[in-house]
Formats: C-alpha cells, sequence, structure tokens
C-alpha cells in the first residue's frame, strides 16, 4: 500500500492521502515551542513528504503562535504545489486574551480566524477548514451558516469539525442536509490502541453521516512507539498525565506483533489505526526526515487478521453503563434466530488508488 493510494474524504469527492502530515511541530512559538522545528528543519520533513506521494497537510492557528502557518505557507509556495496539496487548517481556540470575541466558534471569531490564517498561508483559501473544538456556546446553526457563506466565497472548499461530541457532529450533518447548507466531511479525532473510546459513538456516526475520520496522536504521544520505560511520564494524548498499568501491559502484544511482522512497533500501531472502519487518514509528525520515512511505511504490509484479533483484544475497553446494551452480544437476546445483528459495512470511504488526471477512478 504506497502512500500515493487516496481514500475519498467522507462524503466528498476530495482525495486525501491515507496518512496525512501534522505540521504541529513546525515552528518554535506558542505552547507547542518545546519540541518545535524552525524552518530550515521543517522543509526536508515537508519535501520528503511531498516525494512520498502525500498530499494531505494538517495545521491550525493555534499551532506554535501561527508559526505552523506561516512555516507551511512559505513550504508550500516555495515547492509551488498548492494546487497540489489538501491544505488543512483549524480556529477556535483564542487568540486574544482579553477579547472575548477572540476565540471560540462564533461567527466574528470564525471569519476573524481564517482571514488571519489566509494571510500566513500565503493563500486565497484553504481545501478544509475545521472547527478546533467545541465551544459549548455557539448554536450549531451560526457554525453552519458560517461555513456555508465562506464556501460561497470561494475562501474554503470543503467543511468539517474537531474534537466535538459525537451528538454535535450528528446534529450539525442532519441539519446541514435538511437545510440545503454545506456538508460536513470530516471528523478529526484522537484514536489509537490505547484511545478507542470514539468508537463508542464517533465511529458509528461517521459511517451513517459520511464523515471521514482522520485520527490524531495515533501513537499516543509516542508511547505506543515503545520508547518509554514504565513510571516515565509523557505526553498522553497532550495531557501530559502518566500511562495506566493497563496500557503498560499493552506495550507487549505490540511488540510481539511488530517481531513477527519485523517492523518497528510505531508502524504496527498507525497501520492498526489507518486501516480502521470509518478513518480516512492517521495524522503523523515527525521530527526528522528518517523518522518521517519510517513512519510513512506503515501501510507497505498488512497486518494478519489473528495478529489484529489480538491487538483489538488486548486494546479493547468494556462499554460502560447503558453501551452495554448496544453490543452485539447483548443484541443477540433481542431478536428471533438468523436475524443478523449488526456489523454495517464500512462505506463512506471507497479506495482510489493510484489517481491521475488520465486514469480516473472507476
Amino acid at each position: 500500500m504506497a502512500l500515493d493510494e487516496y481514500y475519498l474524504l467522507g462524503r466528498s469527492g476530495l482525495r486525501v492521502s491515507r496518512l496525512a502530515l501534522g505540521t504541529m511541530n513546525f515552528g518554535t512559538g506558542g505552547f507547542h515551542a518545546a519540541y518545535g522545528k524552525t524552518e530550515e528543519q521543517a522543509r526536508p520533513i515537508f519535501r520528503r513528504y511531498l516525494e512520498l506521494g502525500g498530499n494531505f497537510l494538517d495545521t491550525a492557528d493555534f499551532y506554535t503562535a501561527g508559526e505552523s502557518e506561516t512555516i507551511l505557507g512559505r513550504l508550500i509556495a516555495e515547492a509551488k504545489v498548492r494546487d497540489r496539496v489538501v491544505l488543512t487548517t483549524k480556529a477556535t481556540n483564542s487568540v486574544d486574551p482579553g477579547d472575548p470575541n477572540a476565540g471560540g466558534n462564533g461567527r466574528k471569531h470564525l471569519i476573524r480566524a481564517l482571514e488571519a490564517s489566509l494571510r500566513r498561508l500565503g493563500t486565497d483559501y484553504v481545501d478544509l477548514f475545521l472547527l478546533h473544538t467545541w465551544d459549548r456556546l455557539t448554536p450549531v446553526e451560526e457554525v453552519l451558516h458560517t461555513f456555508d457563506d465562506l464556501v460561497r466565497a470561494g475562501k474554503i472548499r470543503y467543511a468539517g469539525l474537531s474534537d466535538v461530541p459525537a451528538w454535535y457532529a450528528a446534529r450539525a450533518q442532519t441539519l446541514a442536509d435538511a437545510q440545503h447548507l454545506t456538508p460536513m466531511v470530516n471528523l478529526q479525532l484522537p484514536y489509537s490502541l490505547i484511545e478507542r473510546e470514539i468508537e463508542t459513538e464517533h465511529v458509528p456516526a461517521a459511517l451513517e453521516l459520511g464523515l471521514g475520520i482522520t485520527a490524531w496522536s495515533p501513537l499516543a504521544g509516542g508511547f505506543l512507539t515503545g520508547k518509554y520505560r514504565h513510571g516515565e511520564r509523557g505526553r498522553h494524548s497532550g495531557t501530559g498525565t502518566s500511562w495506566s498499568d493497563r496500557e503498560w501491559q499493552l506495550l507487549k502484544p505490540l511488540e510481539e506483533a511488530a517481531g513477527l511482522l519485523s517492523v518497528p512497533m510505531a508502524r504496527v500501531a498507525v497501520n492498526w489505526v489507518a486501516t480502521r472502519a470509518g478513518v480516512a487518514s492517521a495524522i503523523i509528525g515527525a521530527s526528522s526526515v528518517d523518522q518521517l520515512t519510517s513512519g510513512m511505511a506503515a501501510l507497505e504490509f498488512t497486518v494478519p487478521a489473528e495478529v489484529r484479533a489480538t491487538l483489538d483484544e488486548a486494546s479493547a475497553t468494556a462499554p460502560a453503563s447503558v453501551y452495554r446494551m448496544f453490543t452485539p452480544e447483548y443484541q443477540s437476546r433481542l431478536v428471533s434466530p438468523g436475524v443478523q445483528v449488526g456489523g454495517k459495512p464500512a462505506g463512506h470511504r471507497p479506495d482510489v488508488r493510484n489517481w491521475t488526471a488520465t486514469a480516473p477512478p472507476r
């Protein structure tokens, strides 16, 4: 599976690489400064991603206090690939603590944030514009109408959501369909072998409503590479909290799977995420060209069914509360013999292989 094989993103005609390049570490300012890269350090990483056939770029106005967008914009212009790449940015976080309208998902801030992002990126449009997170305040109708106006103005091509409740994503997509507004095509969420909570509601919602999932932190802040030792602290999905005994125990079957396949643990972990139902792309960050090249090889092999089953079992978490009633085991008691329960086929993610202008997808 080469990197230059693409999936359609959600219920759209937008073709994206199955591994996206995360640029949260492009730049040395703001919240992400501790592990940021200068433009000179980021350039070979960016160029290597393009050489491997990648086309899906992820940034946000909040990353390195805007430097990520500035550096990425310059690198895109330098490589002359603006039309080739699918450029994604996000907005929600406050850019001015003294201004109550300089953050959140209100119309005033989203338009202001996008205009600022376009200036930093050096472009007149972005391919995909996402809410960075749910602000708990702005009516979803306001967000939808803002997205729709931005599409009509030619400043964004597609819209989506990041880190929102499943019910919010479902309401947004349903209202967009009912009111003939710009639909959501993307749902960006944390997803890894140690963080599978989105499977409870987000994944089924995405499959039902045509939202392609992009998974961030597929390596759980580096934990699934095996580089940490028991008792150490690290960036557990960005929280800085310690990992649990269950998570430490998961490293053993992951290490065994990597040994069987003769590949690094990180590649197995990324492969597992990228090939899950509903996932259109997994976001990969890198601190060096070698690290990027190694990570991008995560789709060059197939995890055997029995190995995948072992990883699934080791990483599974028991459903909580009412969700226990929605398991196949429980629901099998509710239907007559011979009636198939659950298992809607993974849709909204057709595989488009090696697409070119002269060889369109079937």
